[in-house]
């Protein structure tokens, strides 16, 4: 299995030479169903909280390239076979740094913790906050719950209206001129 801490080091200078933030390195099984792994990155532009295909694209051949250079020096980052993902972390974002917490506070989320916290594993229910190493989160259930964020074994937004409308959306200029090429192009 591939280190996820060394992973990072390698991969996270590579997103902030292109003014990219590191939001999360995983390995998981690839989708392609062959038994494979899929290293998946995902980056956001400061300015957007978001990557376009173009980002996505030049983030990648990057980090192919690092990853590649140190392959040759002898370091395998990877056993076996694996391929690259890169993308965006979308609305529904994964929370993975505390500046992601507090980014987010008000909207709701669904965290899964590693261990048991006041009797819980699973909590769902707006952010409240971050306060040094702990997060709070006003459960559904529950009510304010505090928990560290070492114990936090995933947590991502949940797609709600207010979610969608405090998200910004991707850069659409020049979305006109596709439209009217297109149009162009039907009138021929």
């Amino acid at each position: 299995m591939a280190d996820i801490e060394r992973l990072t080091e390698v991969i996270e200078p590579e997103a902030q030479a292109l003014g990219f933030d590191l939001v999360r390195v995983k390995m998981m099984p690839s989708e392609a169903g062959d038994g494979g792994q899929a290293l998946q990155i995902m980056a956001e532009d400061p300015a957007t909280g978001q990557l376009v295909i173009e980002q996505c694209a030049a983030l990648s051949r990057r980090v192919s390239e690092r990853i590649d250079a140190l392959e040759e020096q002898g370091e395998v980052l990877v056993e076996g076979a694996y391929h690259l993902e890169v993308s965006s972390p979308g609305i529904d974002r994964p929370l993975t740094r505390p500046k992601d917490f507090d980014q987010w506070t008000g909207h709701e989320a669904k965290i899964s913790l590693t261990e048991k916290v006041d009797g819980h594993r699973n909590l769902r229910g707006k952010l409240d906050g971050v306060e040094g190493p702990m997060v709070a989160i006003l459960d559904n259930r529950s009510g304010r719950i505090e928990v560290p964020l070492s114990a936090i074994h995933a947590a991502k937004l949940v797609l709600t209206d207010e979610l969608i409308a405090a998200t910004r959306p991707l850069d659409t200029t020049g979305a006109e001129d596709i439209i009217e090429d297109e149009e162009e192009k039907a009138d021929d």
